[in-house]
């Protein structure tokens, strides 16, 4: 098939050049209008308890969690009559603007000690903005310049999540200007470095400046049907970058090959496209099956990266099979134009990579298990991971929703923005009811960490009732319903949260109980996460060993690609644990918050993403392997010979790929920075250790059993494996490479 393609493109390359010119103007307009359709949200499982007690309580009560707080400072101190006054006003104001609901502050309450600091220099104004997490998003744009800096008199700084998101929304866009001027000048020079030329350097970004921009038309026309987060946009310029510089990197590597052997312009192109193209396709089917099984969850926030990884990795392996055959054939010789140093001898079949196969396969027991100590070694912090939301601690410290959040933190006995809502359905009258729930009110009060609850039969706190109802309290009850508000000591959204709120889901209560807050939202979205992890799992374990037993026909080499790529991931991930959840990267790759703990989405995510690229180079390497032993039947040699020929192309893609997502690190985010780190982390680990040491040392033990199936599977695979023409007739006597691995690593 490809085959024929490479004829075809190469008949009709001015007209597809033209196309692709074309579409690049028109999906660069169409994708410029992606972002402000993007979600602020996709955090949530809808059919969860807590997103029903959400729904019930936004229905029912109008009410909800309080997601915007003005944090008010005066040197005339929270209690002069002025300040008062004042904050009243703004108070009043906030309560009548458009989608506003449950706004209270300290001087419209009371004055309770719960909304003041410690030190009496500042005070809270609470608000709850209704709607979906775009809906406050549009909201704070639209009305949060009104109540922040100073607001009739008063000095007010802005926090709560509606702040948090829509700072970390407004961070993302420019954190990913900022990585691109990062990545793409460092690109060209690693680039030209590769090639040794500035032409042949400049095609990788062309294909990968394409592939963004139909990547981004994708996203657009996305947003037409279903939720897109914004975070979306940087994947797809990771992926969108990093994959077009890699199957460009292939491609045009086995074309200057192929040049180098004598090959005409043609001849090359096509060998090329039949070989190494054949190879990127199957790339990208493995890449994006691997993004596929983020589709399984119930958050749009992931899906989101299925979403726009799936369209990045077919069109970048698209462009490079099409457009980039055609720049290749209308250049010509010209593709070695500019170098910067020219080769003046040919390359050497038994480099660096060569040799240390080489060396690995004579000895291939102590240096497998020498990787393998490694790797467990590294991922041996990931045992400790815990996981939780993310709040205003993972944006930087200059930001104000941080800052406000540290204030209280430090300075406020309790924490009214990190409440539990705790629902009631069929009470009947709450009149009559009130004595049980008053009761149960008491139980909640006593359990550890909670600072106190508020409902319609008054304000609970260490087991007694210490404020009686007013008339603010009837909001807590409604026709045959009734909620408590439990306020925590400190910011529930870790595993204290999530064993506050099974502690409230377990005790004894009069009534139907469903409960709703930052706490319930972690403890049922790694409920949702974990009960469809095993089906993400067999749909990426599953289709990489049906894809890898298409392309090999073996049934241990899929097996042994599964199992390796486990570890390095599992090793990335330690190194995460031990650098973000501990602190040992602070101040390395810029200062983050160090919270004890992981956003809940950041492994999942990962290791889809890092799963499907290891595949990319399981996918080049193998590929080379195979083509090798089907070439000489020497199931030794081919290993070595493979790897020599690949080690240094694939070393390459990932250390350019990895520059790409080493942008993020640049990030004022911290699961950002996470990302960025793990991705590269992965892509580098994956084609050095990995590659280099446990696929030769798995390879040489294997033996003769790397290529076997059973009668029946290799019929099968003679019928629709994966090839472009039959594979020619082993060359005789062909063993030189066995020969040098010595009977000290015979199998």
């Amino acid at each position: 098939m490809l085959h024929s393609l490479a004829r075809a493109v190469l008949r009709r390359r001015r007209r597809l050049l033209h196309v692709a010119l074309l579409l690049f103007v028109i999906a660069a307009a169409v994708g410029a209008t992606a972002f402000p359709k993007l979600s602020a949200g996709g955090y949530d499982d809808p059919a969860t308890e807590s997103a029903r007690a959400a729904a019930f309580l936004e229905e029912r009560f109008d009410a909800g969690q309080p997601n915007l707080v003005l944090l008010v400072e005066d040197d005339r101190g929270i209690d002069d009559q002025a300040v008062a006054t004042a904050a009243a006003e703004v108070t009043e104001r906030l309560a009548a603007e458009p989608d506003v609901s449950e706004t209270y502050s300290y001087w419209s309450t009371g004055r309770p000690e719960a909304l003041r600091a410690a030190d009496s220099r500042s005070a809270l104004i609470l608000a709850w903005i209704k709607g979906n997490d775009d809906h406050v998003q549009q909201w704070m744009a639209d009305h949060a310049d009104d109540y922040q800096g100073t607001v009739e008199g008063l000095d007010i700084r802005q926090g709560g999540t509606a702040k948090a998101s829509a700072e970390i929304t407004e961070l993302t866009l420019k954190d990913l200007v900022k990585a691109e001027a990062i990545a793409m000048p460092v690109l060209l020079v690693v680039l030209i470095f590769v090639f040794r030329g500035v032409v042949a350097a400049a095609m990788p970004l062309v294909i990968g400046t394409l592939t963004m921009a139909c990547a981004f038309f994708v996203l657009r026309v996305l947003t037409l049907f279903t939720d897109v987060s914004v975070f979306a946009m940087n994947i797809t310029t990771g992926l969108g970058l990093g994959l077009a510089v890699d199957y460009s990197l292939f491609i045009i590597s086995r074309y200057r090959e192929e040049l180098a052997r004598g090959a005409d312009t043609d001849t090359a192109l096509v060998t090329s496209m039949r070989t190494a193209g054949r190879t990127v396709a199957f790339s990208a089917v493995t890449v994006a099956l691997a993004l596929g099984g983020l589709l399984v969850f119930p958050f749009s926030f992931l899906r989101s990266f299925a979403y726009a990884g799936i369209p990045v990795a077919l069109i970048a392996a698209l462009a490079s099979v099409t457009v980039l055959p055609a720049l290749l054939k209308v250049l010509g010789p010209r593709i070695n134009s500019l170098q910067i140093r020219r080769r003046t001898r040919p390359q050497k079949e038994e480099n660096f990579w060569h040799r240390t196969a080489t060396v690995v396969m004579r000895f291939p027991l102590p240096i497998g298990l020498a990787a393998v100590a490694l790797l467990l070694l590294l991922g041996a912090p990931f045992l400790n991971l815990k996981l939780s939301l993310a709040d205003e601690r993972v944006l930087p410290s200059s930001a104000s929703s941080f800052q406000v959040g540290e204030m209280l933190r430090d300075g406020y006995s309790s924490q009214e923005n990190y409440s539990e809502m705790v629902v009631l359905r069929d009470v009947g009258d709450p009149a009559r009811a009130a004595g049980r729930i008053g009761a149960y009110a008491e139980r909640l009060s006593r359990m550890d960490g909670v600072a106190r609850v508020d409902t319609y039969t008054g304000v609970y706190a260490r087991g007694e009732r210490v404020t009686p109802a007013s008339a603010a309290s009837a909001a807590f009850a409604a026709e045959r319903s009734a909620y408590l508000k439990v306020v925590p000591e400190e910011p529930e959204t870790n595993d204290a949260g999530r064993a506050l709120v099974r502690e409230i889901r377990t005790a004894d209560a009069p009534f139907p109980v469903q409960v709703a807050g930052p706490g319930a939202v972690l403890e049922d979205s790694l409920h949702s996460l974990t009960s469809k992890m095993p089906w993400a799992l067999a749909v990426i374990g599953g289709s990489t060993l049906v894809l890898l037993f298409l392309l090999t026909g073996s049934v241990l080499l899929p097996v042994k690609a599964l199992l390796l790529n486990l570890l390095s991931l599992s090793a990335t991930f330690g190194v995460l644990v031990w650098g973000f959840q501990e602190g040992r990267l602070d101040g390395v790759i810029g200062s983050f918050t160090v919270t004890g703990a992981i956003t809940w989405s950041v492994p999942m995510l990962l290791f889809c993403v890092a799963f499907g690229l290891s595949m990319d180079y399981e996918v080049f390497l193998l590929s080379r392997i195979k083509e090798e032993y089907e070439r000489t039947g020497d199931p030794v040699g081919s290993v070595a010979r493979g790897l020599g020929r690949t080690g240094s192309l694939v070393s390459a893609a990932a250390l350019l790929i990895a520059i790409v997502f080493a942008g993020f690190m640049t990030s004022g985010i911290t699961y950002l920075k996470a990302i960025g780190l793990g991705l590269a982390l992965a892509v580098v680990m994956d084609a050095t250790v990995v590659r280099g040491l446990l696929v030769p040392a798995f390879m040489r033990l294997a033996g003769g059993a790397n290529w076997w199936a059973p009668g029946p599977l290799r019929r099968l695979h003679d019928r629709i494996g994966l090839r472009e023409s039959d594979p020619p007739a082993p060359e005789p006597g062909n063993r030189a490479d066995a020969e040098a691995v010595g009977p000290a690593g015979r199998a």
